[in-house]
C-alpha cells in the first residue's frame, strides 16, 4: 500500500495515507509522460540546448520549471507515484509537452481525473456521412445517442417510435428526458417497467468516466427533480454495460413491435455510438413496413 501524495498552499508535497497500491494504470501515465518529454526538445519551448545535454529531449526540471509545478510533485509523477493532480496543473503539463487533443484526454484518462473538454464532444453535429447512414436503415428505425441519451441525430423511422407529439412538447432532445418525464400513458416501450432500471443502470456505467464533468452533474441533477422515479432507480447503484436487446413498442398505428437494437461505435465521436433496430419476428417486418407506407402517406401519427 502507497500514501497518496497532495500539494499544500505553498507547493510542497505531502504524503496523505491511502489504501490504494500503485496501479496498473499510474505505471502507464509514466510511461507516457516519459515518452512525450523525450520527444520536445529545448528549442521547442524556446530554451538553449545547454552544454552536455544527455537526456533527449527536456529534463523534468525543465517541465516542471515551463508547467509552474515543484520539481519533486513532477518527479514523482513519473514515476508512478499515487500523487493527486488538479486539471490545472495537467493542462500546464500538456502544454509543457506540447500534446495534441487525442494525448491530452489519453493524459486525464490515466491520472483518472474528469476530461471536462468531453462535455464539447457530446454536443457535436453529426456529419452528412453518419447521417446518410441512419437514413439509409429506414423503415428500420436508428439514431446516434452520446452516452448520456442525448439525440444527435435520427432517421425517420426512429422519430415514428420515440418522437409522437407529446414527447415533442417537452423540447429536451433526450431520450431519457423522453421516457421519464411524458405520462406513461404516452410511453412507446411496452415494458416500461423493467426496460427503464436497464437504461439507468447502463448511463450509471456510463457515468464513472464523467464524474464531476458539469454537463452531466447538471443533467442528473436536473432529471432527478424532474422525475423522482429516476432519482430512485439512480439511487439503487446498478450498473450494467451495454449490449444488445429485444424492446417491445406500441405505435397506436400498426400496435406492437418487437425490434432487436445493436449498438455500434463512430469513429473519431468515442462517446457517440449508432443504436439500430431491426424486427425481431416477421410480424414486426410487415407491421415496420406498413408503418413506412402509412408515413409516407402522412398518416403514421
Amino acid at each position: 500500500m502507497g500514501d497518496v501524495t497532495t500539494m499544500d498552499m505553498t507547493g510542497t508535497p505531502r504524503a496523505v495515507p491511502s489504501s490504494r497500491a500503485p496501479s496498473r494504470r499510474r505505471l502507464e501515465l509514466a510511461a507516457f509522460l516519459r515518452g512525450r518529454r523525450a520527444r520536445v526538445t529545448p528549442a521547442d519551448v524556446g530554451m538553449p540546448p545547454g552544454p552536455r545535454r544527455r537526456t533527449p529531449g527536456l529534463r523534468r526540471e525543465e517541465v516542471a520549471q515551463l508547467s509552474g509545478v515543484g520539481v519533486t510533485w513532477y518527479t514523482w509523477l513519473e514515476q508512478g507515484r499515487p500523487i493527486n493532480a488538479s486539471a490545472q496543473v495537467l493542462d500546464a503539463v500538456a502544454r509543457t509537452l506540447r500534446l495534441d487533443p487525442a494525448e491530452r484526454e489519453h493524459l486525464y484518462d490515466l491520472a483518472e481525473v474528469p476530461y471536462a473538454a468531453r462535455q464539447e464532444a457530446a454536443a457535436e453535429t453529426v456529419g452528412a456521412e453518419i447521417q446518410g447512414i441512419i437514413d439509409a436503415l429506414d423503415p428500420h428505425p436508428a439514431v446516434v445517442y452520446n452516452t448520456r441519451y442525448d439525440i444527435l441525430a435520427t432517421n425517420p423511422a426512429y422519430r415514428d417510435l420515440f418522437l409522437v407529439p407529446p414527447i415533442e412538447a417537452i423540447g429536451v432532445e433526450n431520450v431519457l428526458w423522453t421516457l421519464f418525464v411524458v405520462p406513461k400513458k404516452h410511453c412507446p416501450l411496452v415494458f416500461r417497467d423493467s426496460e427503464l432500471p436497464v437504461m439507468v443502470a447502463t448511463l450509471r456505467g456510463e457515468y464513472g468516466r464523467h464524474v464531476g464533468e458539469p454537463a452531466w452533474e447538471n443533467f442528473i441533477r436536473e432529471l432527478s427533480v424532474a422525475s423522482p422515479e429516476f432519482a430512485r432507480m439512480w439511487a439503487s447503484g446498478y450498473v450494467v454495460p451495454p449490449g444488445p436487446r429485444v424492446k417491445t413498442f406500441w405505435h397506436k398505428a400498426v400496435g406492437e413491435l418487437r425490434m432487436s437494437s445493436v449498438s455500434l461505435s463512430i469513429n473519431g465521436m468515442p462517446d457517440c455510438r449508432i443504436v439500430a433496430y431491426t424486427p425481431d419476428d416477421e410480424e414486426t417486418e410487415e407491421r415496420t413496413a406498413r408503418l413506412r407506407g402509412l408515413r409516407r402517406e402522412g398518416g403514421a401519427q
